[in-house]
């Protein structure tokens, strides 16, 4: 057996076995496989897909690649990628202040969608590099914990992940399918909320692709005694007004203190309600009561506090040291799209995420979008903030729509899926 003539077989749109999948996700974990190797076929499977079988022995085999964590009576959650999209950071310590434990395993940005690791680290001196003891502890201690991937849990797939954020093939649902459900049966949670985006500014953009991707997860999570809830979620737009890593960490706080109500509250309380029904075996409805009154009373703003610290890190120095460019509005109307992609895509070059593998992120970078759907704007009004160390004299900023009249209202949520 050998690599060539698996990649050769799935260029070839052909099925491969379980045998075949095993020995490659084995091989390139010991390293006798390549990076450039895993990449051809990596692009194959993109292009060609993958059948149910394919995909489960996938996750099988990069599930087996490296150790698992025993975490009973924990609540996890996972969003496929969004751009804006800060949810763990909210959610965890809304659902953790509620009594349910929370433990989460979280990644770095792929493609123009941020991470939950590199949010993080725009806080000064916060360890996101826990071991599996500490991850444990601190999960008992104070019921909640976010940690990068260890590098003996799931290793096949802290490799591949890193590959796919700079070979295009970032959008493929069976390696998204195979990457999440890896992480979240090794991390040991029984009861799973996935937030799936859906929209230009998602890894998947239409409503039938979400629905194929959901009911994959569904499938994998019963397969391994796991209790899965699936929301299709709207991604056309950014959610909420701030793109990049500490102008996010920001919004955190604005939206755990109360101070701002947009798309990206309302969804963090419906995940955090699902999450909390799940734990507590509550209604919805009551769960989502008690949800509210966490935010209400600053309980969940203090567990993140209580988080950063127990962590190491220090919020009181999140700094920006960028220059500050105010883009204004030349015409008057109403605002009829944002287009995510180019937000996200924006904030990559001005500097907030990665191109290519080795690119260290300026955790300063980003933008503020000062306006939303449907605001009226006159000229001169600020549509957008950038924060950058980068010439933007050649960047395109044309990132959102302004016309005479305004839209219908856009859904946030179009589907739950058990």
């Amino acid at each position: 057996m050998n690599i060539i003539d698996i990649i050769v077989k799935k260029k070839n749109k052909e099925e491969l076995t379980e045998e075949e999948i095993k020995y490659v996700i084995n091989s390139y974990v010991e390293g006798s496989i390549k990076d450039y190797q895993m990449s051809s076929l990596l692009m194959a499977i993109t292009i060609n897909d993958m059948s149910n079988d394919e995909i489960k022995y996938m996750t099988k085999y990069m599930l087996e690649s490296g150790n698992r964590l025993d975490l009973k009576d924990v609540v996890d959650k996972h969003s496929t990628g969004g751009v804006g999209d800060k949810t763990t950071l909210i959610v965890a310590p809304i659902v953790a202040s509620c009594g349910v434990r929370v433990a989460k395993m979280s990644g770095r940005g792929l493609g123009h969608t941020g991470g939950t690791i590199d949010k993080l680290e725009s806080i000064p001196n916060i360890n996101l590099n826990l071991t599996k003891e500490e991850f444990i502890k601190e999960v008992d201690d104070i019921n909640m914990a976010i940690t990068s991937q260890t590098d003996n849990l799931v290793i096949a797939d802290k490799k591949i992940y890193a590959l796919r954020d700079v070979t295009g093939t970032v959008e493929s649902i069976p390696l998204i399918a195979s990457s999440i459900m890896s992480k979240k049966i090794a991390s040991g949670a029984k009861k799973l909320v996935l937030d799936v985006k859906v929209g230009n500014g998602a890894l998947i953009k239409n409503i039938e692709d979400a629905r194929r991707l959901a009911n994959i997860m569904v499938s994998l999570g019963k397969e391994n005694n796991i209790d899965v809830i699936c929301m299709l979620t709207n991604m056309d737009i950014p959610l909420g007004s701030n793109i990049g890593n500490t102008l996010e960490i920001e919004e955190v706080l604005d939206i755990l203190t109360n101070k701002k109500d947009n798309n990206l509250r309302h969804l963090c309380i419906e995940i955090s309600s699902y999450m909390v029904s799940l734990g507590l075996s509550i209604t919805y409805e009551e769960a989502k009561k008690l949800v509210i009154s966490k935010l209400n009373d600053l309980s969940a703003y203090n567990k993140f506090l209580e988080f950063i610290k127990y962590q190491h890190g220090d919020i009181t120095k999140l700094t920006k040291k960028a220059r500050v460019y105010n883009i204004k509005s030349n015409v008057e109307g109403y605002i009829t799209k944002i287009d995510a992609y180019k937000v996200g895509r924006l904030s990559m070059l001005l500097g907030g995420g990665r191109e290519n593998k080795e690119d260290v992120i300026d955790y300063s970078a980003g933008i503020i979008l000062n306006k939303n759907i449907n605001d009226y704007v006159n000229k001169g009004d600020i549509l957008f903030t950038i924060y950058t160390n980068k010439d933007i004299s050649n960047i395109d900023l044309n990132i959102l729509n302004i016309t005479k009249d305004k839209i219908d209202e856009q859904s946030l949520i179009y589907e739950i899926i058990k």
